[in-house]
């Protein structure tokens, strides 16, 4: 895979808003309606969340985002590799890209939930590799037998 480019991004490209169609439509469709946390793009355009896409040449990768829990207290949001794009290392470059960006702008802490059924099992893995540990519900989250939380130091 080759280096990534990523670019802080208004969700208003037709790519960028089907690859977080695609994923919504795959949360739903994996997960109980009532443990599904993704966020759409009005939800990714709201002040506490930078919101970024992953592109090689003009070939759209994947997105991440950041949301701002408290002042030292951040969230992964929207981690997606687009499905041509995965197994490449695409997932790590977003990963260590979001990481960086967490420590640049002060966090101490980034927190996710993920989901718990097999299609989740290589996300779980990735975070697991890269020092995430499960941890208890955070934010607005509350216990679900759906949701996997994970956190580590930035």
């Amino acid at each position: 895979m080759t280096l990534l480019r990523f670019a802080l991004d208004p969700a208003s490209d037709p790519r960028v808003l089907a690859l977080l169609q695609a994923h919504l439509d795959d949360m739903y469709r994996i997960s109980p309606p009532e443990s599904v946390h993704a966020l759409d793009v009005e939800q990714l355009r709201q002040p506490d969340i930078r919101f970024w896409t992953a592109w090689s040449g003009e070939a759209l990768v994947g997105s991440c985002a950041l949301k701002q829990l408290d002042s030292d207290h951040l969230e992964l949001k929207s981690m997606r590799v687009d499905a041509a794009h995965r197994g490449t290392g695409a997932a790590q470059q977003l990963l260590d890209f979001v990481l960086v960006q967490a420590q640049q702008g002060g966090g101490q802490r980034i927190s996710l939930e993920t989901g718990t059924e097999d299609f989740f099992a290589p996300a779980r893995r990735l975070y697991a590799r890269n020092g995430f540990l499960p941890c208890e519900p955070f934010g607005s989250y509350q216990p679900d037998p759906n949701s996997c939380f994970m956190s580590r130091a930035v």
